[in-house]
């Protein structure tokens, strides 16, 4: 499986985005899709994941902001976030895996940068 994220870009502070993860390979569906972050200086976190079975999760820092999605007629998974802070600019990078805590594939990073 490869993977591509794209969507990132300049915001400003309470201001919308939307990631999108495109994904090559017949067997998208059949993976848990993980979004991570990392800041400079930071550890890389998970934000939010999806299971084959349309289970969601996410982090603490982005409930009630943050929405994934997947459309696996499409092979693209989403990250529709909303209320952005400043606190959220980060690399954005989207993975593929057999399980939410095994990620087997992952793609290139999308800059998000939201500005005060």
């Amino acid at each position: 499986v490869q993977l591509q994220a794209y969507g990132g870009g300049l915001v400003q502070a309470g201001g919308s985005l939307r990631l999108s993860c495109a994904a090559s390979g017949r067997t998208f569906s059949n993976y848990a899709m993980n979004w991570y972050r990392q800041a400079p200086g930071k550890e890389r976190e998970l934000v939010a994941g999806i299971t084959s079975t349309m289970y969601t999760y996410y982090a603490d820092s982005v409930k009630g902001r943050f929405t994934i999605s997947r459309d696996n007629a499409k092979n693209t998974m989403y990250l529709q976030m909303n209320n952005l802070k400043p606190e959220d600019t980060a690399d954005y990078r989207c993975a593929a895996g057999p399980l939410p805590t095994t990620m087997t594939y992952w793609g290139k990073g999308t800059q998000v940068t939201v500005s005060s």
